[in-house]
């Protein structure tokens, strides 16, 4: 029976947690939620008889038990769905072509790019096995993904340039559709890079961090050089061969610039498919505290009208973090476990080691085996199974757990030690940006049905 509400710039928003139904409601409703339960009208009306018309109340509590009805509020709990329980497959895997980087970046999890190992480049031989690996565990599943990745990846661009062919010639004689993403620094990325890149359909993730001084302070080179000049070139020779598509924009905020918003519209003036996540670190004058949370609240308030006055102007963009879907959103397995790092999604060493993700290389006790041995540590894919947020304590009622499905299984082990127990910051500034989406698509979705203002509940339902 659990539901959230919340008032923003004056709108007052309710969720059913369970049904994931968003409402549009006036402060009468609200406060009636404050006692409704469910077939306890009397109680209702005895409690706020003596603030609101009796008439009035009747009638909300008359809308209010249709909602019930309907499924629409106090939705029964969401049950583990079969899939959950069924022998997993390989749908993804994120390829470290190169463990080294041409930048020092000073937030950097993988330690300036070689994860604390030494630097290395993925040969083919590795890289082809890695791809037979994702096809064999994939079993009849047609669309698969496979992200190339670092340290830098165009390092090592002879061997990532051939892996992308051999995918895409593997994907012709196997039946199966993948989906290529790359993500880079921009700082090799020249001509015949782009080229190449927009000839194999692969999706490019840009790193980048906003305003120049924030990103250079942030993102140098080895030699201590700001970084800024070069990649936005490159970035906007990219996105303008692209028409601006198949791409991401994607930066890193931290304590140096908690006037984040300022960095996204600075970047919507380079391209228009934008995300910035926060930094995660435990270490460093950069690293977001506990005391910055009323300041982050309050940017990610501001960036969402920003956002949303953006989508009425004739520049508009899209945050990807603000982009959820109210009406068709993910299955009942992604709500509850989210990335399926280490069943269903595994990360590659440049020596073909296997781990849970990206973030997990380097961690050697989850190490789960090879692409050449497959996976050995047989106890790690189902502990990550059995990590959705039903198993996980702090999760079962929270109200964004349908959400983040549990946040990061990286970060939550990092800080706690326990992939079943979240990073609690980072469960913050989740929870006040899922409020400033939800708050954002659901006047979007008004205005596209053009309902009616004095309208009391606008129901959004993504089951």
């Amino acid at each position: 029976m659990q539901i959230h509400k919340y008032e923003l710039f004056g709108q007052h928003l309710l969720l059913d947690v369970n049904s994931g139904t968003v409402h549009l409601i006036d402060k009468m409703t609200s406060d009636v939620l404050d006692h409704y339960k469910g077939g306890n009208e009397a109680e209702v009306l005895a409690a706020l008889g003596g603030r609101y018309d009796e008439q009035e109340l009747a009638e909300v509590l008359a809308e209010l038990a249709e909602l019930v009805a309907g499924g629409l509020l106090f939705a029964p709990e969401v049950s583990v769905p079969d899939t959950l329980r069924a022998e997993p497959i390989v749908k993804s895997i994120c390829l470290h072509v190169a463990h080294d980087c041409n930048l020092r970046c000073k937030y950097c999890f993988a330690e300036t790019g070689d994860f604390g190992a030494g630097r290395t480049l993925m040969s083919r031989e590795v890289g082809e096995q890695a791809i037979e690996f994702v096809i064999a565990g994939s079993k009849n599943r047609r669309n698969l993904e496979i992200d190339f990745f670092g340290g830098e990846p165009l390092v090592n661009k002879d061997v990532t340039w051939d892996l992308i062919r051999y995918a895409r010639r593997r994907e012709q004689e196997t039946g199966k559709h993948f989906k290529l993403t790359l993500t880079t620094n921009g700082m090799l990325l020249d001509d015949e890079a782009i080229q190449f890149l927009n000839e194999q359909r692969v999706l490019l993730v840009l790193s980048l961090d906003g305003r120049k001084e924030v990103h250079d302070k942030m993102r140098p080179d080895a030699g201590a050089n700001g970084s800024y000049v070069r990649v936005v070139s490159n970035f906007r020779k990219l996105i303008d061969s692209r028409g601006d598509k198949n791409y991401f924009l994607r930066g890193t905020y931290t304590r140096w610039n908690l006037d984040f918003s300022a960095d996204v519209l600075h970047m919507a003036e380079l391209g228009t498919q934008l995300s910035v996540e926060p930094v995660v670190s435990t270490t460093g004058d950069y690293a977001l505290q506990e005391e910055d949370l009323p300041a982050l609240y309050a940017e990610y308030e501001k960036l969402a009208k920003i956002y949303f006055e953006a989508r009425h102007s004739d520049k508009p963009f899209e945050f990807f973090h603000f982009n959820l879907d109210l009406n068709h959103g993910p299955c009942v397995s992604k709500r509850l476990a989210g990335c399926g790092a280490g069943h269903e999604y595994f990360a590659v060493t440049p020596e073909g080691d296997l781990y849970p993700c990206h973030q997990f290389v380097g961690r050697e006790a989850y190490k789960l085996g090879s692409v050449f041995a497959g996976v050995v540590n047989t106890a790690l894919p189902s502990e990550f199974r059995e990590a959705h947020v039903l198993n996980k304590p702090a999760c079962r009622d929270c109200w964004a757990r349908y959400y983040c499905s549990g946040g990061c299984h990286a970060n939550a082990e990092q800080f706690t030690g326990d992939i079943k127990k979240p990073y609690a910051l980072g469960c913050e500034l989740q929870k006040k940006r899922l409020e400033c989406a939800i708050w954002v698509q659901a006047l979007l979705l008004a205005e596209s049905y053009q309902w009616e203002e004095e309208k009391k509940f606008h129901n959004f339902d993504y089951k």
